[in-house]
């Protein structure tokens, strides 16, 4: 982390502005478009980042690679069917950043933009968080967004019950962080979706 130069954490915070904002914005706007009016009321159907940035997963994904933003405030039931609307709406967060990673990928998978070129770089480093927010949030670990998919997911009071490790759930994913083991989960997913979004490291 001491190692980390001025200019890769400026890229990160540059990326982390871009990829932030459209991920927690498809959550209001699933959410939204299921009936549930909580986003809008909380004002997070917007793109501007400071309705959207959590200062520890600010802090934690600059620094370290791996980081969240603020969670959208939702209540599934608005929802027609709460456990499917809940699936829904976590899920679009990693899946508008998997289409940023792509799209920001494009240039490289063209030849447009070259490995050493001036433009690599911060490219690179906006596919990188938006892969990283995209495989990240999907640990299903309150408050990521793989949590409420496995409330969704859990059958009966299951997921009511899981549910319960919202308390906790801040806490646990430092541990994770601090012993690594975020690093067992989150990078052959990541790698895989760097690879696929820029085809760099293929060949």
């Amino acid at each position: 982390m001491l190692g980390l130069s001025l200019t890769t954490l400026l890229f990160r915070a540059l990326a982390l502005l871009i990829a932030a904002p459209f991920h927690e914005f498809a959550h209001g706007y699933a959410a939204d478009r299921l009936g549930d009016p909580t986003p809008r009321r909380a004002g997070r159907l917007t793109l501007n980042p400071l309705a959207h940035l959590d200062p520890l997963g600010t802090i934690l994904l600059v620094l370290t690679g791996f980081g969240w933003a603020k969670p959208v405030p939702i209540d599934p039931g608005y929802f027609p069917d709460w456990r499917r609307g809940l699936i829904t709406v976590a899920a679009a967060g990693p899946i508008a950043n998997v289409v940023l990673a792509i799209l920001f990928g494009l240039p490289f998978k063209l030849g447009l933009v070259a490995a050493g070129s001036p433009l690599a770089r911060p490219l690179f480093v906006i596919v990188f968080i938006n892969a990283v927010l995209a495989v990240f949030n999907l640990i299903p670990v309150p408050p990521l967004d793989g949590s409420k998919i496995m409330i969704g997911l859990l059958p009966g009071q299951l997921g009511l019950a899981y549910a319960r490790l919202q308390a906790y759930g801040v806490l646990i994913l430092i541990a994770l962080i601090s012993f690594r083991i975020t690093d067992l989960l989150v990078l052959p997913p990541l790698l895989w979706l760097v690879q696929l979004a820029t085809g760099l490291g293929g060949r």
